[in-house]
């Protein structure tokens, strides 16, 4: 826990321990688990009911909230009765004793998803939780014009890497050309959804927790969520910048089409699928630009000697995305049909 001065401290508090259950001392330990880019993810057991719990540590906001801790708390309560989310236990965004949010929640228990053989759990996973109707009045971000937002927020990341001395002149060129695929295509369609519900936009493989034949699967990291089109979470999920990021693995667009009639057969008339496939596969293509231009802004911080956190696969996959065989495959892609 050294890694983030005070934390130990933090969880000796009253408050903390008091909201918890926890002995006035400390006997659990904590236990570093995983590390993104924004997030510190600590793993121990509870040392009076033995549950094993998950502290999660928020260094930072993708979305530029101030209160991204809770906002991420107030959609996994959104969540709960699905059963595909972990429960929180306990939230505190106010950083009055630490720089950062603190959320608490269950560990729960299954592998990363492997898209050769298991995308119809993921199918069922995701139906389950965009069938989840939620009351119209929510406090969940909801953007006008998705595809727009997702190009807007692509030009805003890019431009980190534009503006940078250490970026490549011939790499610039092409992103920006790929962006300008991107706002052509979308001025020529009609997107809007027929149907919102609270969708994760971040669903690589590793947020999945695939268990056991007849058990069920999670869906974690809940970092990002919007009141949306669940044809955009399908879209992101198919998306080659999503299945290659933690694998090697790029669907076909045949296998895209497969995964999308499999997801609807699991929704089952829940909610209203008219246009959805078509929707989600226009998504896949616009979040493949979200995707690279991600990873020029990302692989420009992972330069600075300051950064916080750093992942060594993520440095690894940064080099990939940017390499010109893939921002080519990406373009073939973004420019089918």
């Amino acid at each position: 826990m050294d890694r983030i001065k005070g934390l130990y401290e933090y969880v000796r508090g009253k408050r903390y321990r008091e909201a918890l259950g926890l002995p006035d001392q400390v006997c659990e330990e904590y236990r570093l688990l995983a590390q993104g880019e924004y997030n510190i993810n600590y793993l121990f057991v509870h040392p009076v009911t033995g549950q094993r719990l998950l502290l999660r540590v928020n260094c930072g906001s993708q979305m530029h909230l101030e209160d991204q801790i809770e906002y991420e708390g107030y959609a996994l309560r959104l969540l709960e009765k699905t059963g595909r989310t972990p429960k929180v236990l306990y939230v505190d965004g106010e950083k009055e004793i630490l720089d950062y949010g603190i959320l608490v929640m269950e560990y729960l228990p299954g592998h990363s998803l492997d898209y050769r053989t298991e995308l119809e759990r993921a199918a069922g996973c995701l139906a389950d939780i965009h069938s989840m109707k939620l009351d119209g009045d929510n406090r969940l971000l909801r953007p006008k014009d998705p595809l727009r937002a997702i190009l807007e927020e692509c030009e805003e990341m890019v431009r980190v890497y534009m503006e940078s001395a250490l970026a490549d002149e011939e790499k610039k060129s092409t992103l920006r050309q790929l962006l300008e695929y991107g706002w052509e295509k979308i001025e020529r369609v009609d997107c809007r959804p027929v149907y919102r519900c609270c969708i994760n936009t971040e669903l690589n493989s590793t947020n999945f927790l695939i268990n056991a034949e007849g058990e069920r699967d999670y869906l974690i990291d809940w970092e990002k969520p919007l009141y949306g089109d669940p044809a955009q979470d399908l879209g992101h999920f198919i998306a080659p910048t999503t299945t290659f990021w933690k694998t090697d693995v790029i669907l076909t667009v045949p296998e895209m089409e497969r995964f999308l009639d499999g997801y609807i057969e699991k929704v089952n008339g829940r909610y209203p699928t008219e246009g959805l496939k078509e929707r989600a596969l226009l998504y896949a293509q616009i979040n493949c630009l979200r995707g690279v231009t991600w990873c020029a802004m990302a692989w420009v911080q992972y330069q600075q000697p300051d950064k916080l956190i750093v992942n060594e696969s993520t440095r690894q996959k940064l080099d990939q995305y940017l390499e010109d065989e893939f921002l080519s495959m990406i373009q073939e892609f973004i420019t089918h049909r």
